[in-house]
C-alpha cells in the first residue's frame, strides 16, 4: 500500500504539533498498531523526549502571546520534522522515494504551521485566555484523533486532514485584518520598548 497518504497527514498534523505526532507514530509502532513506523521513531528515548517536549508545548500553546512566540521558533522546526518523519515512513515502506515524501510532508507541514500562526495571531488580537485554551485544545485532540485514524484508513485521514487544511486558509483569509491588527500591536511594543531601551523580547 502507498505510504502517501499517511506522509501527507502526518505532515499536516506535524505543522500543528510535531512532538505529538512523533510520540503517537513512535507509541503506535511500538505496541504493534502499525507496522509502517520506522524502529528510529519507537526508540525510548526518541518517545520520552517527544513526551516531554509534547508537554511543554501543551502549557506554551495555551497562554495567549507566548503561544505566537512558541510558533515563531517552531517556523523551522515543525516544517523539518513533517519531512524528517515523511522520509523515515518512506524509507520503512519503500513505496514512495525518500526524497519525495519528505518534499512533501514538509511542505505540507510549513503550510499548516502558517495556518497555525496565523489563526493565533487573529485569536491574540483579543488577548483574553479562553480562546486560546479552547483552540489549543481543539488543535490537540484532532492531530491525535487524524493521526490515529490514519492509522487504520490512511485515504479517509488524508481527506480530511487536506479539508481542515483548506478550512484554515479559508479562516486565515477572513480573519486578516486581525492578524494585522496583532502584527502592528507587536511592532508598536517592540518600539516602545527600543524607546526605553528595555532589551527584552
Amino acid at each position: 500500500m502507498s505510504v502517501l497518504p499517511l506522509v501527507f497527514t502526518s505532515g499536516w498534523a506535524s505543522g500543528i504539533n510535531a512532538y505529538a505526532v512523533v510520540l503517537l507514530l513512535g507509541v503506535f509502532g511500538a505496541t504493534g498498531v502499525s507496522d509502517e513506523v520506522p524502529a528510529s521513531l519507537q526508540r525510548t528515548d526518541v518517545l520520552v523526549v517527544a513526551g516531554v517536549l509534547f508537554l511543554v508545548e501543551a502549557v506554551a500553546d495555551k497562554v495567549p502571546y507566548l503561544d505566537s512566540f512558541w510558533d515563531g521558533v517552531h517556523t523551522v522546526v515543525r516544517p523539518a520534522a513533517g519531512a524528517v518523519v515523511a522520509a523515515l515512513l518512506a524509507g520503512e515502506s519503500g513505496s514512495l522515494p525518500e526524497l519525495a515524501a519528505g518534499a512533501v510532508g514538509g511542505s505540507t507541514a510549513l503550510m499548516s504551521h502558517l495556518v497555525k500562526a496565523g489563526t493565533r495571531m487573529a485569536v491574540n488580537s483579543s488577548p483574553e485566555p479562553f480562546s486560546n485554551v479552547l483552540l489549543s485544545t481543539a488543535e490537540d485532540l484532532g492531530v491525535a484523533g487524524v493521526v490515529t485514524f490514519a492509522m487504520f484508513h490512511p485515504w479517509a485521514a488524508a481527506s480530511v486532514a487536506g479539508v481542515l487544511l483548506v478550512l484554515g486558509v479559508v479562516v486565515v483569509v477572513l480573519t486578516a485584518s486581525r492578524i494585522r491588527r496583532y502584527l502592528r500591536r507587536r511592532a508598536e511594543r517592540r518600539e516602545a520598548r527600543r524607546l526605553t531601551g528595555d532589551r527584552w523580547p
